[in-house]
């Protein structure tokens, strides 16, 4: 990695970017975006190219993007976000690339209602009308595999250390230290890193900050784990759960409100447990949305096996202040540190709605002040049905079938995504459970072969 680039923090005009441009040596600029399951795409184009898509007329064809747009209505353009103009420091110098993030527009000038980053900040409008400023900081949870002579990933782990282990146990800890410098160079303030609990595991913690900041973050953070993996021989994995017996991935999601002061709304010196009222009614809205959100935020097969008892993984839709199998767990941080703590979301759900699902659906608690039931402190695995039922304690969908009929039950997430994504997301969701579905399993065999 060169030791030459500059990284600015922020960028603000055309001509920022230019001195940075020259500055670095840049030669080719990738404008970033990202499809309604998550998936980065980029254009990449070069540096001749730069005022025109500044000035958002570059046009590509969206009816190539999965769920964005149909054939006879392909022609979008790309809006570059100035403020997230940022040099590659993995490249060389010589053919210096540099990213853009972008919003998807139709030709009509209007935003595109598939666009995530979009939808996010739509939402994230809306709670700026009310006085909010909505932070997020997430928890990056990966698994590094071997790989073979061509570079593809095998099903072969590449530790078997623990939680904290240090090297040479964790023999992941050379790349999991590159990541972390990668990523300061980008701008990211490290807060802590570690191998996980399960083989292979890792874990890489940034600051929060605000939810479309992150979101970003989140994207940046997925690639340069995989291409950091990759120069070390390795391939790195945000599947949720590789091994049935193991932790899985997650991607918990700490939030917090602000207002225009910068003063933390869910912190109450003289509330209970010194958190505000206002914080009540955001889980209340949270929890109310749980099942309808699922999809979003476990959006494949394999998130549901993650989601069982025993692996610190949340399956009842409480709150608590210090149990991990509730689905929102308040840390004790307080002041500027209070926050929730939602923690049944993984790395392969899209960022940019997860963070607005989560925020309507607080929000909608806060506008109607729904109350939550009161938290959970006991070990609720260990809890009857008659117990469950007087707490009040909902069960989590258990497959991807069973939370996608929730969530066609769920006007909320449908106003939120809009009819286009909403309807684009259920229907290629459906079609991927129903695959799962039809296939017979080793398992199966393994069960069932010999008894029947």
């Amino acid at each position: 990695m060169s030791s030459t680039i500059e990284i600015e923090p922020v960028i603000k005009v055309k001509s920022d970017i230019k001195n940075q441009i020259n500055k670095n040596n840049i030669q080719f600029v990738r404008l970033v975006f990202t499809d309604i399951f998550g998936f980065a795409k980029n254009i990449t184009i070069h540096i001749d190219e730069l005022d025109k898509a500044i000035d958002g007329e570059l046009m590509f064809d969206g009816s190539s993007i999965d769920g964005f747009a149909r054939v006879e209505e392909s022609d979008m353009y790309l809006k570059p976000d100035l403020d997230t103009f940022q040099v590659y420091p993995w490249r060389p110098n010589d053919q210096g690339v540099a990213h853009l993030f972008c919003d998807v527009y139709k030709t009509d000038g209007t935003p595109f209602e598939g666009c995530p980053r979009n939808t996010l900040k739509r939402v994230l409008k809306e709670a700026d009308e009310m006085g909010f400023r909505f932070n997020v900081g997430t928890e990056g949870e990966f698994f590094l595999f071997y790989t073979d002579d061509k570079g593809e990933p095998i099903f072969d782990i590449h530790d078997h250390a623990g939680y904290f282990d240090l090297s040479p146990v964790d023999k992941g800890e050379d790349a999991r230290q590159d990541i972390i410098l990668t990523m300061k160079k980008l701008g990211f303030h490290i807060e802590a890193s570690h191998h996980e609990v399960a083989p292979g595991q890792h874990e890489v913690d940034f600051k929060y900050d605000d939810a479309l900041s992150i979101a970003d973050k989140w994207m940046i953070f997925k690639q340069i784990v995989k291409n950091t993996a990759n120069q070390h021989g390795l391939y790195a994995s945000f599947i949720p759960k590789p091994f049935a017996d193991q932790n899985g991935n997650a991607m918990h999601c700490n939030q917090s409100l602000e207002d225009k002061n910068g003063n933390n709304l869910f912190y109450d010196k003289d509330g209970k447990d010194q958190l505000s009222e206002l914080t009540r009614y955001f889980i209340g809205g949270l929890l109310n949305h749980a099942r309808g959100m699922a999809p979003i935020t476990n959006p494949t097969v394999n998130s549901y096996k993650r989601l069982l008892p025993g692996y610190e993984a949340p399956t009842n839709i409480t709150w608590s202040g210090s149990n991990r199998s509730a689905l929102i767990r308040i840390p004790n941080s307080r002041g500027k540190g209070t926050r929730i703590e939602l923690r049944n979301p993984d790395p392969t759900a899209n960022p940019y709605l997860v963070f607005a699902i989560m925020l309507k659906a607080g929000l909608e608690g806060i506008k109607n002040k729904i109350e939550p039931p009161e938290e959970v402190n006991g070990n609720i695995f260990e809890m009857n049905e008659q117990e469950r039922g007087k707490h009040q304690i909902g069960r989590y969908p258990r497959d991807l079938h069973t939370a996608l009929e929730f969530m066609r039950n769920d006007s909320l997430v449908r106003n939120v995504l809009g009819d286009h994504a909403y309807y684009t997301f259920i229907d290629a969701k459906q079609q991927e459970a129903d695959a799962y579905a039809r296939e017979v399993h080793h398992w199966e065999i393994k069960q069932y072969l010999r008894k029947y």
